[in-house]
């Protein structure tokens, strides 16, 4: 497994092939930064976020069903005339909750908006 998946840590590759779906494939997982995320892995039916912002040391994994979000942001503290990718972080809204998400560089980000806005849009 893994074979061509992008993604930053093989642990959290591996973490997140353990709890997949009969057929379901992963697409990529990408380490994040900040307080709270883990990573954040994409497969061909869901996105799904690791949050280790709980007290007590304890994290959660949330699974996103593409069809349940509503939109996909590009956070930037730049305004829209410089690059559009800029900021590495990206917003995924799912009714009222926002989970944002930073990632060491802005391909990540580009990759991960472009990968859900495919999946919303269909």
């Amino acid at each position: 497994m893994g074979d061509g998946v992008e993604h930053d840590r093989s642990g959290q590759l591996k973490q997140i092939e353990s709890g997949l779906l009969p057929g379901e494939q992963v697409i990529a997982v990408y380490d994040a930064i900040g307080t709270g995320t883990g990573f954040v892995g994409l497969t061909d039916r869901r996105v799904i976020i690791q949050d280790k912002s709980f007290a007590g040391k304890k994290y959660a994994i949330t699974s996103i069903p593409y069809s349940k979000i509503t939109s996909v942001s590009v956070v930037s503290n730049k305004s829209w005339a410089g690059p559009y990718f800029s900021s590495g972080s990206i917003a995924i809204n799912v009714g009222t909750i926002s989970y944002e998400v930073e990632f060491r560089g802005a391909d990540k980000s580009h990759h991960v908006h472009n990968v859900i806005l495919d999946f919303i849009s269909r």
